[in-house]
């Protein structure tokens, strides 16, 4: 290891790679952690870490300014790409086509890391084939309140149908409060046919499991969604030995069936994981042996499209599927529903004056929502929530923890954050009406103020 300026270059793999900055402070609200020191941490993890990303484009996820700070989304490759890195040309749902970086070795890997990339974000597929997925990936996504037993409850569930169905399910904790399970599958199916099977097992799992949920609005949900939307095209989750952007560095860590019902993932971090590693070598080592088929699944759609449960929303950005239902929220549709029932039994359709008025009041859900904040920080939107809350303790005593909705919403390079609370627990006569949120800086604010 030399130094070259304010850079440390490292030997990896027989090439050198340049570390900027390398003292730069990446964690320092909980361990006190360096950019070098989270590029030690992936290379004594490679050989497990580059399993889940090598021979995959992948989305560079970049902490620039620390795992404390915002990070941005970067699908085209940079500019001074290496010659030894390869890209392959990924095509997006919105018609458009990038350039996307594709790791091969340990060498790579160093280099995305210098980008401040800690959160390693590969698409399901290989270089080889990049119309067919080559993993179902299984995400189960706690709500507010829900208990990690509960989790790991649902997970269990999982591997019970899956092993049914003769799908071998690798578990993983996602680093934060969920967890993941991947299933290798041959390539022979395309997104669409994926997503299909994975809403089909959501459902499947959702009967089985009071627990669980398939539902996609936020505001419908309850205990732990299984999110089959992660299957679509150009969705992406964090692959094993990813770094989580929380203050003990936490990791998202590959299990063994038999730790998932005792395990804590908060055992699971940068400062622990490579000795665990070294101990006990990569749980999901034999991934690639075991390819399955989704017919099982497929079947199971079917039988739900027969009974007439058809297609689920997909994600906002995605051109609307046949089959889809109305892809707005459950309360707005309620109340477009209500507003244009009162319009034909009021005869308002004819008054202009009166249509205006209704109009004007599209917005209001009969689901009780109200926007609190939004930011592109999260800790600012979270302490506007707890301002709110301390100008409203009669209205925040009654709140369920899911009745508070904390939005991720990503842009296509940014991420901000909204925080709505529903009050539907809260008598109407001491519901607080909803006012400028606190902060304001989410990029709707802008068309609010042209509007003003």
């Amino acid at each position: 290891m030399a130094k070259a300026d304010d850079a440390e270059l490292l030997e990896v793999g027989g090439r050198v790679v340049r570390i900027s900055s390398p003292s730069k402070p990446y964690f320092t609200r909980g361990v006190q952690l360096r950019k070098i020191d989270l590029v030690h941490y992936f290379l004594a993890v490679a050989p497990a870490a580059l399993r889940g990303i090598v021979d995959r484009p992948i989305v560079l996820k970049r902490f620039v300014n620390g795992a404390e700070a915002e990070p941005f989304y970067q699908k085209r490759a940079p500019s001074d790409l290496p010659d030894w890195m390869r890209t392959v040309t990924l095509s997006f749902p919105s018609g458009r086509t990038a350039e996307e970086v594709v790791v091969d070795d340990a060498t790579g890997l160093a280099w995305i890391v210098n980008l401040g990339c800690i959160e390693l974000h590969p698409h399901p597929i290989r270089t080889g084939d990049l119309d067919h997925p080559n993993e179902l990936r299984v995400d189960l996504d706690p709500q507010a309140g829900v208990a990690w037993t509960d989790v790991r409850a649902v997970a269990m569930e999982v591997k019970a149908l899956l092993d049914e169905l003769g799908l071998v399910a690798w578990p993983k904790t996602s680093g934060s409060r969920g967890i993941h399970i991947n299933v290798r599958i041959e390539p022979r199916w395309s997104f669409t046919e994926v997503r299909r099977a994975a809403l089909a097992l959501a459902r499947a799992i959702e009967k089985r499991c009071s627990m669980a949920t398939s539902k996609w609005w936020k505001e419908e949900r309850h205990g732990v969604f299984l999110d089959y939307n992660q299957n679509a095209k150009d969705r992406t989750t964090c692959s094993a030995f990813s770094v989580r952007p929380l203050p003990d560095a936490r990791v998202s860590m590959p299990l063994r069936w038999d730790e998932v019902m005792t395990c804590d993932p908060a055992d699971f971090t940068v400062l622990t994981v490579p000795d665990r590693f070294a101990k006990i070598g990569d749980p999901h080592a034999r991934m690639d042996e075991y390819a399955g088929v989704l017919d099982a699944l497929l079947e199971m759609a079917a039988r739900d499209e027969a009974d007439g449960i058809g297609d689920a929303p997909w994600p906002p950005h995605f051109r609307k599927g046949e089959g889809e239902p109305a892809r707005v929220q459950p309360s707005k549709a309620r109340a477009s529903a209500a507003r244009k029932k009162t319009e034909k039994a009021e005869g308002e359709d004819s008054d202009p004056a009166a249509t205006a008025v209704t109009k004007k009041g599209r917005r209001r859900p009969t689901m009780p929502l109200i926007v609190i904040a939004q930011s592109s920080d999260k800790s600012a939107a979270e302490s506007g929530l707890e301002r709110w809350k301390l100008d409203h303790p009669e209205v925040a005593a009654l709140l369920a923890p899911d009745d508070v909705l904390v939005d991720r919403m990503r842009g296509s390079s940014y991420v901000w954050y909204r925080i709505r609370v529903n009050l539907r627990n809260v008598p109407e006569a001491i519901r607080p009406a909803e006012g400028v949120p606190d902060p304001d800086d989410g990029p709707t604010r802008t068309g609010r103020e042209e509007k003003a």
